[in-house]
């Protein structure tokens, strides 16, 4: 069996398996239907980065964290989903992948845990979190849950950043590979402009786990990328 159909086989089994804990009743042939669409997207060949390869990555930061999750199942779902929509020359990639959820998903999740879903892959955009603002007790520590799982989505997103210079490079060059539609000079100076916004951030990384583990080289990884863009 290739690589690539193990990655497929292994991704394909947590989906369903992770769908199936929040709505027992999914028959399999329809849960293997949703996968396979999900599947065929992360294949599309404008992606370098922004494939199953990625969600195979972010999948092995999600072990490593779930116990810190309160809703695991609906993290899941929205890492597979956060980017099935994606087009190097549109801006709206995580409005779409969010609505796609949406609307694969509706038959067979609550219209809360729907919404919830959309909202979470659109924190992707700008990897800040949306506040949950509610007066009572119980609904004030409900958000404070949200919000920690948003968190750690959005770190396990970024987590990339904090790898090995090795592993950086790859995806570096990945990334530009998928934007070969852009010029040199324009590719430079717009990667040059997220990266150097990103290093103003305050903090890269939202949860006290990610933070300490991988704050400090992913600013070194920037850094180092940046200093590269300038020379060439």
């Amino acid at each position: 069996m290739s690589a690539f159909l193990q990655i497929d086989n292994k991704l394909g089994r947590r989906f369903y398996t992770h769908l199936a804990a929040i709505n027992n009743d999914i028959e399999p042939v329809k849960g293997r239907a949703l996968w396979q669409d999900i599947a065929r997207r992360y294949n599309e060949t404008q992606r370098a980065y922004h494939t199953l390869q990625h969600i195979q990555q972010l999948f092995a930061q999600f072990d490593q964290i779930r116990q810190h999750l309160y809703e695991p199942h609906i993290i899941a779902l929205a890492l597979f989903y956060h980017d099935v929509i994606y087009e190097p020359t549109c801006a709206d990639n995580e409005l779409k992948s969010a609505e796609y959820a949406v609307e694969s998903l509706s038959l067979y999740l609550t219209a809360e845990q729907c919404q919830h879903i959309h909202a979470l892959i659109m924190m992707t955009a700008n990897h800040q979190i949306e506040k949950v603002d509610d007066c009572s007790d119980k609904n004030r520590d409900n958000a404070k849950e949200k919000e920690s799982d948003a968190a750690y989505l959005l770190d396990i997103d970024l987590s990339i950043l904090g790898a090995s210079w090795a592993e950086y490079a790859q995806y570096a060059q990945a990334i530009r590979q998928e934007y070969a539609h852009v010029s040199n000079a324009d590719y430079r100076a717009g990667r040059i402009a997220v990266l150097t916004d990103l290093l103003a951030h305050p903090a890269l990384y939202l949860s006290n786990y990610y933070h300490s583990r991988l704050e400090e080289q992913a600013r070194h990884n920037i850094q180092r990328e940046i200093k590269i863009l300038h020379a060439s």
